[in-house]
């Protein structure tokens, strides 16, 4: 399991726009890494009206609405947040795939930075566990994510310099 380094810094936010996407389903863990998200954001400088959260029903949503989100033009970067528990049947294998492909392929052809802050666990335990305070909230490891790509992105775009 990565963690963030405390003794890194995070990149700093400078004017970037960001939109937080997370899923309702498993809200009492998607809430948390909704704070972990906007923790990180908050120490690296964002300006409040600089950052937009939004919801849907589902991790399954997440991808359509990123995409959404990445058309308007309004963001330099997507930070997706949702949680996938295993249980009995195929459900969870279907849902992780897709999220995942979705986000991935949304962000390929929009050219805009999506972090992947979707847990894949086994038990809701696990899930607590990365949802947790601190650096180790993957909310938190996903908006750091969004916001060095997000920086990376703005530089690579930049006109060359003479």
């Amino acid at each position: 399991m990565r963690h963030a380094d405390p003794q890194v810094p995070l990149r700093s936010a400078g004017t970037s726009k960001f939109a937080v996407i997370v899923s309702r389903f498993n809200d009492a863990i998607t809430s948390r890494l909704l704070e972990g998200a906007r923790a990180a954001l908050r120490e690296a400088g964002a300006q409040p009206d600089h950052v937009v959260a939004m919801s849907v029903p589902g991790a399954f949503e997440l991808p359509q609405a990123a995409r959404c989100a990445a058309e308007s033009g309004s963001y330099d970067a997507i930070i997706c947040l949702g949680c996938v528990i295993r249980g009995e049947t195929a459900h969870f294998e279907y849902i992780s795939a897709a999220v995942a492909h979705g986000l991935m392929q949304a962000s390929g052809e929009t050219g805009v930075p999506m972090a992947f802050g979707v847990l894949t666990t086994d038990t809701w335990e696990q899930a607590e566990v990365r949802a947790g305070d601190g650096r180790d909230n993957k909310g938190f490891e996903a908006a750091a994510a969004a916001l060095e790509m997000a920086e990376l992105f703005g530089t690579l775009r930049a006109p060359a310099r003479r």
